[in-house]
């Protein structure tokens, strides 16, 4: 019977794979530790805003983040919120000069889902059901907080064309929040 030939140089290890092997080894060994669950850490503020506009048994309303609008005010920030809205292609859906259109007026004073600055941000920031998308992954912080600079810089018009979905306040003003 004939024997298949070997060739020596195949059968000895080569001395330069062995830090090959090592690294390669050390390697896989790091995988395994990347997987590993990390430590919560815990929040310096819940993850939710608080609106005091939603209900809450016993009046115990759970305590929450707070934002302010950095811009309060600031002609400058709303003029460039105006330039923004419409870059944005806002006034497509809520009208020139927020008045609306196909989407709700957000120049009246009257707020479906609360019309305080954090509230509005919120609306903007994270969208809403029925037709509100969120723009705050693609406008950020910064850009959210311009427009709702804007929003209130807008006059409140002398003539509102639709009725406020809640009804006339009880202290007889017409602006509803």
């Amino acid at each position: 019977m004939k024997r298949a030939h070997v060739n020596p140089r195949r059968t000895r290890r080569s001395p330069r794979a062995l830090p090959l092997l090592l690294v390669s080894v050390c390697a896989l060994a790091g995988c395994a530790r990347e997987n590993a669950p990390a430590a919560p850490t815990p929040a310096a503020v819940p993850p939710a805003v608080r609106y005091d506009a939603h209900l809450a048994p016993g009046d115990n309303r759970p305590p929450g983040g707070t934002l302010t609008n950095p811009h309060t005010g600031d002609a400058a920030v709303a003029k460039q919120g105006a330039l923004l809205f419409t870059t944005m292609n806002c006034d497509g859906c809520h009208g020139g000069d927020a008045s609306g259109w196909v989407g709700p007026a957000l120049a009246d004073g009257r707020w479906r889902y609360g019309g305080s600055d954090t509230e509005v941000f919120s609306s903007i920031y994270f969208g809403r059901p029925k037709g509100m998308p969120a723009f705050g992954g693609v406008l950020g912080t910064e850009g959210v907080w311009t427009l709702v600079t804007y929003l209130r810089s807008l006059p409140e018009p002398a003539d509102v064309p639709t009725e406020s979905w809640m009804g006339a306040p009880a202290n007889g003003s017409d602006r509803v929040q």
